[in-house]
């Protein structure tokens, strides 16, 4: 009933917001997200939002509503589905309930490195699963980073798996990342992120992951001696559109809301690139031992996750990235945007 109330609610605001609009010429677009104001993602799509005013000469905008605003990630995509909401940044975690085949970004060690993710998300089969989504009302926009994931321990140095027996790691109430730390020796213990601070200072737990952004700036530095840069997975945040939305564009606007997407990807992961190295490069100052272990032995031995997923689509579409020889030219997406300021 709470969260019915909470859609309604939400339905009622965006129902006023664009009764307003009604007054102007231009097509104003909502947005929504979960995230502060201070993330580089949300800074990507206050670029896309620039962006489009420019290519449109301002006959589009974009309204964003930041840190939940309208509710969650799974909230935001079922006012998509409803044509009451615009557009949502989502995680390809929360997407994949909608659209299974997302599942394949939270798979362990499915990427080689950063290149190799890029490939993915700016190619054929990053493209095919934006697509996936249609018959959902889901249109997908764009990848936008959100980085690796890897460890971060209280007082245990971790070289291979075996470094990691009988280590308890936070993790989020997922059956495949409870599956992936178990495996590679941990204790798999799901916490609510915002219990995770006190856990560690307690030792209650003696490790978690996130991205390294996500390690200074919750400050888990001072109280863990060692980040394990092992970068396991990398699910993207995605930027959805209503379909509902989307098929009321003309040509014309769908190429620019197009272009300006592919302007803002260019720009947001520069932004995350740069964050990622001065996350680092201030936790080591900080006094926090910085390790990056040979990956072979870890994805040896998740491959029981890949085993069971044999035959199926989702372990054909997890062969087919990792199968990808690495690209020897710039992928077009990346050719765009020259004007990134």
């Amino acid at each position: 009933m709470q969260k019915c109330s909470g859609i309604i609610i939400c339905l009622i605001l965006i129902g006023m917001l664009a009764g307003c609009e009604q007054s102007s010429n231009s097509h104003t677009l909502r947005l929504a997200h979960v995230l502060d104001t201070n993330s580089p993602v949300h800074k990507g799509m206050e670029h896309f939002r620039e962006q489009l005013v420019a290519l449109s000469g301002g006959k589009m905008k974009v309204e964003i509503y930041s840190g939940g605003q309208l509710g969650n990630e799974r909230e935001s995509l079922e006012l998509l589905q409803l044509g009451s909401l615009d557009i949502a940044k989502v995680s390809s975690a929360v997407v994949e309930n909608f659209v299974p085949e997302m599942g394949v970004f939270s798979l362990p060690y499915l990427f080689r490195d950063a290149d190799h993710y890029w490939q993915v998300f700016n190619g054929e089969i990053g493209k095919e699963l934006l697509l996936k989504g249609e018959k959902y009302w889901l249109h997908g926009l764009c990848y936008y980073d959100a980085g690796f994931r890897s460890f971060f321990l209280r007082k245990n140095e971790v070289n291979v798996p075996e470094d990691l027996n009988g280590l308890k790691i936070r993790v989020m109430r997922s059956n495949l990342q409870i599956r992936t730390i178990n495996l590679l020796g941990g204790n798999a213990t799901p916490l609510a992120w915002g219990e995770l601070y006190s856990a560690l200072q307690q030792g209650v737990v003696d490790g978690a992951e996130n991205n390294p952004p996500n390690f200074y700036q919750n400050k888990f530095y001072e109280l863990c001696d060692y980040l394990v840069l092992d970068e396991h997975s990398a699910p993207p945040d995605v930027l959805v559109m209503s379909s509902h939305s989307w098929n009321k564009l003309s040509d014309t606007e769908k190429e620019w809301v197009s272009e300006a997407v592919a302007r803002s990807v260019v720009f947001q992961r520069q932004l995350w690139e740069e964050m990622t190295a001065k996350s680092i490069a201030a936790v080591e100052e900080a006094g926090v031992t910085v390790i990056r272990p040979e990956k072979a032995p870890f994805f040896e031995s998740v491959q029981p996750i890949y085993d069971d997923l044999e035959g199926s689509s989702l372990g054909e579409l997890a062969a087919r990235i990792r199968n990808l020889p690495p690209e020897t030219t710039v992928p077009d997406s990346l050719e765009s945007g020259g004007d990134v300021q």
